[in-house]
């Protein structure tokens, strides 16, 4: 379980993030959605450690990161964020070896089983055939599914995802999102496409000027009552596939009153 109790940040003396607060439970995925600077990618960024709250405290399994250190962090939690193309030579399977990294140390090195454990994470993703490629090679889709196989070698039971399905096609957003809704891991992801996070989320945040506006079920949260305020977007809702899709038109103009 992830937990974010009334956590403040802030750069500079502008507020980012007022009195946040969010729980993810164990095995679900979580998602943070919300406009463009609302807070969703510093959120992570605090739950993994980058930042540091002013106010407030964040935990995982009960126990405050600030608190966490080396592999009882690595073992807990695995990130995903978006990553330029490599500019060294490093392979696919190097890559996702790196995941191995918080186990292996400066005196051990890498073991048979970190190797076997990278190999199955690449398999997991349905990415074997990748590993003697080059990282910096590889489509969008491809890199993405790389570095959630990197997160999978990692085996931490918590996964931290900001926004995943940037750049890739329909198609690869949808297989992604599949993938990270399988894993034996509590997951919480940042993302802006409100029917991926209606389809692959157990939960939902909703962020809009650093607080929370909204958190619960992809029902409750998902109405136009509370989306059309925040994105200054006309919102219809309806029924399809099996799941609340939406759909957006341009804000309806205020009646002029006669």
């Amino acid at each position: 379980m992830i937990a974010v109790e009334s956590v403040s940040f802030g750069y500079g003396g502008a507020v980012v993030l007022d009195g946040v607060g969010l729980v993810a439970e164990s095995g679900d995925t979580v998602g943070l959605i919300g406009p463009n600077g609302s807070g969703k990618s510093t959120v992570l960024r605090l739950i993994y450690r980058a930042l540091r709250p002013h106010d407030g405290t964040v935990a995982i399994d009960g126990r405050p990161v600030r608190g966490l250190r080396g592999r009882a962090l690595a073992a807990r939690l695995a990130v995903v964020v978006q990553e330029s193309p490599a500019e060294t030579p490093v392979t696919v399977a190097e890559t996702v070896l790196l995941g191995r990294a918080p186990w292996a140390g400066a005196v051990r090195g890498y073991t048979r089983e970190d190797r076997v454990r990278a190999a199955a994470a690449l398999e997991r993703v349905g990415a074997r055939h990748l590993a003697d490629r080059g990282f910096a090679e590889l489509s969008g889709g491809e890199r993405q599914r790389v570095l959630i196989a990197r997160a999978l070698a990692q085996c931490a039971d918590h996964v931290l995802l900001d926004e995943p399905t940037n750049h890739l096609d329909v198609r690869y957003q949808h297989e992604l999102l599949a993938l990270v809704r399988g894993l034996d891991a509590t997951s919480i992801v940042v993302l802006h496409d409100l029917n991926l996070a209606a389809r692959y989320c157990d939960r939902l945040v909703l962020l809009d000027r650093g607080r929370v506006v909204a958190a619960g079920s992809v029902e409750d949260v998902l109405t136009p009552e509370l989306l059309e305020p925040v994105y200054q977007v006309t919102v219809r809702r309806v029924e399809a596939f099996g799941a609340v899709q939406l759909l957006f038109g341009p804000r309806e103009p205020a009646a002029v009153a006669s």
